[in-house]
């Protein structure tokens, strides 16, 4: 039985940016029911515990509880159609909902260990998410689904570093296909083995409205949108990419 996979990149939701996309990618959701929905990550940008930002003027009235109601109110624009559509319906649309930790998320883990988490010594905890309904795959954890290793990134062997270089490289590095978020630009690889398995390689890119600061004012153009594929099989399948402009367009 080949399969449909929805791929949702980096979200990076903080307090005040636009959220209505998550609407509409609920109500894609409604319509093209995907068997599996893959989140790579990074939802909860949580700013507020960036320790490169520790020394920046403004940082100490960066607020942890708002960076994480701030992308718990995105998650739930994001299910509010699937649940309206599932209201009274006998035959629920429940698919399989896969969520791969990001870096970000891993602050939590990691402020506990810095001076800018001493502020929430007590009170950090990756529990604060609601991720009730995900299947939640920790940090750098790749989990195999019909034959594709999704995870957050992926690491060079026996450094522990992330796997640099474009889409290519990474397949021919890892020898598998994959899916990974991370990196806001969009690219992709597939290769053909001898042996008639098709592996491929996708980086995600991002799924957000809003500009980063770090980004500058010419480093912000760059694909946003999510994936859908099709026919997956044994790490091969049939890609189809759903920008953001098209999801606005069409779906709220």
């Amino acid at each position: 039985m080949m399969l449909k996979h929805l791929v949702i990149p980096d979200t990076q939701v903080q307090p005040g940016v636009p959220t209505k996309h998550f609407t509409a990618l609920g109500n894609f959701i409604v319509a093209k029911k995907p068997d599996v929905i893959v989140h790579l990550g990074d939802h909860w940008d949580m700013k507020s515990l960036c320790s490169y930002d520790e020394n920046k003027a403004g940082f100490d009235q960066r607020s942890y509880q708002s960076d994480i109601d701030a992308g718990n109110k995105a998650m739930a624009l994001l299910f509010a159609p699937i649940d309206e559509y599932n209201n009274g319906r006998k035959g629920k649309y429940q698919p399989r909902l896969v969520f791969t930790l990001g870096n970000h998320e891993e602050r939590i883990n990691r402020a506990t260990e810095t001076s800018i988490g001493a502020r929430f010594r007590h009170s950090v905890t990756q529990d604060h998410f609601h991720l009730s309904r995900w299947e939640v795959v920790p940090f750098l954890k790749p989990i195999k689904i019909c034959g594709i290793h999704y995870c957050h990134y992926f690491v060079a062997p026996r450094s522990g570093r992330a796997l640099g270089g474009n889409a290519h490289y990474k397949l021919n590095k890892l020898k598998f296909s994959f899916v990974m978020g991370h990196i806001q630009d969009k690219d992709s690889a597939q290769e053909y083995l001898n042996n008639g398995q098709t592996i491929r390689g996708l980086q995600a890119g991002t799924f957000c409205m809003h500009d980063e600061d770090y980004h500058g004012v010419q480093g912000g153009h760059y694909w946003r949108g999510v994936h859908m594929l099709h026919e997956v099989k044994q790490g091969n399948y049939d890609h189809m990419e759903i920008s953001l402009s098209y999801l606005l367009k069409n779906y709220l």
